[in-house]
């Protein structure tokens, strides 16, 4: 499978909704005491060292974990969506926005967890992050321009099409 084609960063859009969405039902699921040990065994986890301290008595904390369950899961949708109905014409926009959307959450909750004092949640966004985003870092081979010319000025290389091009002035 050439991970730099449009049918891989198509597939990989599966992965992505399915990583960020994920998260989702297991921290609205934290809301409750009796549904609450993934949400809070995740935390402890990514509080490195497991402890236990990670606890989800407050009222408070289950309001939060509910809000983020929420928007996780309604951006793991949106992705899935726009890999649905927005990919197909508009792959590279598509990957693009996915990928802007991936990096500033990763920037964002890496500085709130550093602040929090929690430095060993960075390590784990950088894990998610390169999980999620896989091989939408760089663009298809497959949506560089239509003639030769505009593909090497815009820096693509689909060196497939460029031969054959090649191969019909010779």
């Amino acid at each position: 499978m050439d991970v730099r084609s449009r049918s891989a960063h198509r597939r990989w859009l599966l992965v992505t909704g399915l990583v960020v969405g994920g998260f989702g039902p297991v921290f609205s699921l934290a809301t409750q005491a009796a549904t609450d040990e993934a949400a809070r065994w995740s935390l402890d986890l990514r509080a490195w060292p497991r402890d236990g301290a990670q606890q989800y008595a407050d009222g408070t904390m289950r309001f939060l974990t509910a809000l983020t369950g929420g928007f996780l899961f309604g951006w793991g949708v949106m992705i899935l969506a726009l890999r649905q109905w927005v990919f197909d014409a508009a792959p590279d926009q598509t990957r693009r926005a996915v990928l802007v959307g991936l990096v500033a959450w990763c920037v964002l909750d890496s500085l709130g967890s550093l602040a929090a004092g929690v430095p060993s949640n960075v390590l784990f966004n950088a894990l998610v992050l390169l999980t999620a985003a896989g091989p939408l870092w760089f663009r298809a081979m497959h949506d560089c321009p239509a003639s030769p010319s505009r593909a090497r000025r815009g820096g693509c290389r689909d060196v497939r099409r460029l031969r054959g091009i090649a191969s019909r002035r010779a």
